[in-house]
């Protein structure tokens, strides 16, 4: 099991990365021209800094990846659960993570040009309510932790426990930002979607 994750997370790992964010982005800008990373623009520090704590996330995860493939040795600087490290949840984690992955990507899909990285503070965008969006306001959140948790359970360690935990405390920092938001540039509408809809699941 370990030599054929040594070979698949890595590939996964970016695979990951450029579904969930390049090639969303680059569909975004072909069809309205508009940027969809929106965070260091200056206008709100909070949301600039859960721009930067993303990137720090995806940059901890890649070498968490990278020493379990690449060295072994290093990789025990990572105060790995051994008691954890089993191919049952191993196999558990790797089904999560490519069952929010597939999630993700609907729900990317069912936002089509409203979709964001961060608060779009210049351009209005629709209110989304209807597919995956009717049973949870920030269904691409829910795939974003319950992968975090597929790769905790794939590579149980002090690292990848660290993110999980911060991610989740940064996730929920961004969703009341942008409740908080939505609010203000959709009013009424906004108010009574949050009220039927659960923020989460």
């Amino acid at each position: 099991m370990d030599a054929f994750l040594k070979i698949y997370l890595p590939l996964f790992f970016v695979v990951f990365i450029l579904l969930v964010f390049v090639v969303p982005s680059v569909r975004v800008y072909r069809q309205t021209g508009i940027n969809p990373f929106r965070f260091a623009t200056k206008h709100d520090e909070a949301h600039d800094y859960i721009g930067a704590s993303m990137k720090v996330f995806i940059l901890l995860l890649l070498t968490s990846v990278l020493l379990y493939s690449l060295s072994g040795t290093a990789y025990q600087y990572l105060v790995p659960f051994t008691y954890m490290q089993t191919n049952g949840l191993k196999i558990t984690g790797l089904l999560l993570g490519h069952v929010s992955l597939l999630f993700i990507i609907i729900a990317q899909y069912q936002m089509r040009q409203s979709w964001r990285i961060g608060i779009d503070f210049e351009n209005r965008t629709q209110l989304i309510t209807k597919g995956l969006f009717s049973i949870s306001r920030n269904p691409i959140y829910v795939g974003l932790l319950a992968a975090l948790a597929g790769f905790f359970l794939v590579l149980p360690n002090a690292l990848t426990l660290a993110v999980l935990f911060a991610a989740y405390i940064i996730l929920h920092v961004t969703m009341r930002l942008e409740e908080g938001f939505l609010q203000k540039q959709h009013g009424a509408a906004y108010v009574n979607y949050r009220k039927k809809v659960r923020r989460l699941i």
